[in-house]
């Protein structure tokens, strides 16, 4: 039966999303290698690469998707209902305390200035002095400038709005392809039947609420790695070089958003290896036609994330040494896991010679269960802590303290809560989901060990067992809620609520009370935990804080930030929003402020420079010393609850004042 209109709509718009970032990054990345990341040239050379993506990697797409037209009115339906409700809700996380912010600065820096690293002007401090400090929290120092933390991906994403005077706007939209991603990939493997709940119940789940609101890379990293599972998918449908290649790119760059990507592909390149072995142990005219995938595949992995790690070698150095201790573990991982794949691919005629035991399904099954279940007792048989030796380690230790005092806990800095990482992900999904979840990974895999099929399962199975498994294992986040949700973002939840729809399709709901109970079931945990926060956005005022502050500091001033907290927040933002040269004042060990002789110095240095000296600090008497104190900041506004045992059903209040002088 041919493919049905509605159908190829749905499998073509749930994979454009992906196919249009992977033509954004593709056209971006050498501009801005090149200091020439600006509007025209971008959206010149990004829209047709886009376009041409989507063009490629949805025509004749083949028998992928079979649902009607209310079917895929409704996905469309929770992807709009989606992005406009985050856009509505919209977080402005400027001020630079943690990672959104940080990705919200580099986004404003390469809109505004197309290059990197970032250029500090120590000219305008009468050149560069040992009491001046151009790095800070997020942005690191190297030769001529600063390089700010993490991957240039997600931030290349960002700055479109800036473009587009929507800056804030991004975040949501991605957040709706996102629902409409991971619904494809749901109606590929689980019918199209149960593709409308979930993404419902996706879209409506804490953790997407969070990240679809503000500039984190989760979201963009989850659209890329559900549209490479789609697009495999639709590839083994019906195989082909150009699809194979295009599902391998779109894996590959989610390297470009996240170094966490790497680990998450990896199962990607062991499939592809598969399907090579597959080709060579079986005799001519006799291979699966989908084992001719496995080259492109491979081949467009290798290319996507090979850009993606020499952007991080040439653009995000310092934050590759900063993750030393995580990154080069997982550069092994990642050479076993290629020796071991070319090792098998070129033993592929002997190991398919090979027959599994007869218990070997039965076994798989059983583990499966049993691994979760092990998650889920976890927190009453092991305690995870860690001895804070590094100076990030003493960072951790001492904010997870304060979060304890706040929540009028047992104060114990070492504590970092990841043996309840199971248990976060029932907070957000529901304890149904995770159930069903796992009853469909058991099923699938006793199948997959008995006889090879579902053969399309396979590389689904293998990317959200190996994610899900090593998140859960070791979160490596800050464990208050809900910031530390995000790590369960792009693989982990969109994972299990694809498991599920695929248990509730093999149950064969087909009597409409049935059906109403397993929606029920699936949906109203998420929303009950969702409820508390859903409608109150944070951090909102800050933009038009930030635009107040600006416009008080004079056009030609050199900014001294004077003070430990102000420092941290306000540099990189001084510098890159408000298009002054900022630098912070060394101070001594255990000090708030910098001394008062040096930074009277630097003032002197400032005027002999020809520029205005003008000091900022979080308090009058910190800006005093040196002219009239003008309260250029008094924002009070709302910030995410830091919850460490429950899920978080509130916010708490902020307040950040900033206080400047125009130096005598």
């Amino acid at each position: 039966m041919e493919l049905d209109r509605p159908g190829r709509v749905l499998a073509a718009l749930s994979v454009a999303p992906a196919l249009a970032v992977a033509g954004w990054l593709l056209a971006g990345l050498p501009l801005l290698l090149l200091g020439r990341f600006a509007p025209l040239p971008t959206l010149l050379l990004g829209v047709p690469a886009a376009a041409l993506l989507c063009w490629a990697g949805t025509r004749q797409a083949g028998k992928v998707v079979e649902a009607t037209v209310w079917q895929v009115v409704g996905v469309v339906a929770v992807a709009a209902a989606s992005a406009v409700f985050n856009g509505v809700m919209h977080s402005e996380q400027l001020i630079v305390r943690r990672d959104p912010a940080t990705y919200a600065q580099y986004a404003a820096w390469i809109a505004g200035h197309g290059a990197l690293p970032i250029s500090v002007q120590p000219e305008a401090f009468g050149g560069a002095d040992s009491w001046l400090l151009f790095e800070g929290v997020g942005f690191y120092g190297v030769d001529g400038g600063v390089a700010p933390q993490f991957m240039p991906g997600a931030p290349m994403m960002f700055a479109l709005g800036h473009w587009l005077g929507v800056p804030f706007a991004v975040p949501a939209v991605l957040g709706g392809l996102a629902v409409l991603t991971v619904a494809g990939v749901v109606a590929r493997l689980a019918g199209a039947r149960w593709a409308v709940l979930a993404a419902l119940t996706f879209a409506v789940s804490m953790p997407i609420l969070y990240t679809s609101r503000t500039t984190f890379s989760e979201i963009p990293s989850l659209i890329l790695l559900f549209g490479g599972l789609a697009l495999a998918h639709d590839a083994l449908g019906r195989p082909g070089w150009g699809r194979g290649l295009l599902a391998g790119l779109v894996f590959g760059l989610a390297v470009l958003v996240r170094v966490d990507g790497l680990r998450d592909v990896l199962p990607v390149l062991a499939f592809a290896g598969l399907l090579i072995a597959m080709r060579r142990s079986r005799p001519a005219g006799s291979a699966r036609p989908y084992g001719a995938l496995g080259l492109p595949l491979a081949a467009g992995l290798v290319a996507g994330a090979g850009l993606g790690m020499l952007a991080a070698y040439l653009l995000a150095r310092p934050y590759l040494s900063y993750l030393s201790s995580s990154v080069r573990p997982l550069l092994f991982i990642c050479g076993g896991v290629l020796l071991l794949t070319l090792a098998g691919t070129a033993a592929a005629p002997m190991l398919s010679r090979i027959r599994l035991p007869r218990w070997a399904p039965a076994v798989g099954a059983g583990l499966v269960v049993l691994l979760m279940a092990a998650l889920y007792v976890r927190p009453w048989l092991q305690t995870v802590t860690r001895d804070p030796v590094t100076p990030e380690d003493r960072r951790t230790f001492a904010m997870i303290e304060s979060i304890q005092r706040a929540n009028v806990m047992p104060v114990d800095g070492r504590l970092l809560y990841f043996e309840n990482s199971l248990h976060w992900v029932i907070w957000y999904v529901g304890l149904p989901v995770v159930v069903l979840a796992t009853i469909a990974a058991a099923v699938l895999v006793r199948r997959l060990l008995r006889d090879g099929t579902p053969f399309d399962w396979l590389l689904p199975l293998a990317v959200i067992g190996w994610t899900t498994v090593t998140t859960l294992l070791r979160p490596e986040i800050t464990p208050d809620h809900p910031w530390a949700a995000r790590r369960l973002v792009p693989i982990v939840i969109p994972g299990l609520i694809l498991l599920a729809a695929y248990a509730l399709s093999r149950l064969g709901t087909r009597r409409w009370w049935v059906t109403a109970a397993a929606v029920l079931v699936v949906l109203v945990p998420p929303v009950v935990t969702s409820i508390g926060t859903a409608f109150t956005p944070v951090e909102r005022g800050e933009a038009a804080a930030v635009e107040a502050m600006c416009a008080k500091i004079p056009p030609d001033a050199s900014v001294l930030v004077v003070e430990r907290v102000t420092g941290d927040r306000f540099t990189q933002l001084v510098r890159g929003m408000c298009d002054r040269p900022a630098a912070e004042v060394k101070r001594g060990a255990g000090a708030e402020t910098a001394p008062d002789a040096e930074v009277r110095r630097l003032i002197e240095r400032v005027r002999a420079a020809g520029r205005v000296p003008v000091v900022l600090a979080a308090a009058p008497g910190q800006v005093a010393p040196y002219g009239p104190a003008d309260h250029v900041m008094a924002l009070v506004t709302l910030q995410d609850e830091r919850s460490l045992t429950d899920a978080p059903n509130g916010t708490w209040s902020m307040e950040i004042n900033v206080w400047m002088a125009v130096a005598r």
